[in-house]
């Protein structure tokens, strides 16, 4: 079983930017794919970036050049930092990790709101 605390969240103005953290308890967190998703409301939760546990990063587009996903294998923590935020990046902001053939695992959310 594995659980996932996202934090660092919160308001901020557009162009601004913001890190997200999302820390996973357990073991073997290096074999775990990890993404982050976010829902905004009336809409449905959508894929925003995922890094596998090689390293590999991906992106959704409106996203690209302004996010970017890191993971931290020694302290248990993927990472999104992201700049230049616009109002339509405002959603719940949750963390996924899952191995390969695994069940995924999800996090609470964390909210972000942009807004001037």
């Amino acid at each position: 079983q594995v659980q996932l605390v996202e934090s660092g969240g919160g308001l901020v103005q557009p162009g601004e930017s913001l890190t997200l953290s999302c820390v996973a308890s357990g073991s073997s967190f290096n074999l775990f794919h990890l993404a982050w998703h976010r829902q905004a409301p009336g809409k449905e939760r959508e894929f925003v970036a995922s890094i596998t546990s090689a390293r590999i990063t991906a992106y959704e587009d409106s996203v690209k050049g302004r996010f970017t996903i890191s993971r931290d294998n020694a302290r248990n923590t993927m990472y999104l930092q992201m700049n230049n935020l616009k109002s339509e990046d405002t959603a719940v902001y949750y963390c996924n990790a899952a191995r390969t053939g695994g069940k995924p695992f999800w996090g609470q959310g964390t909210q972000v709101t942009v807004s001037s």
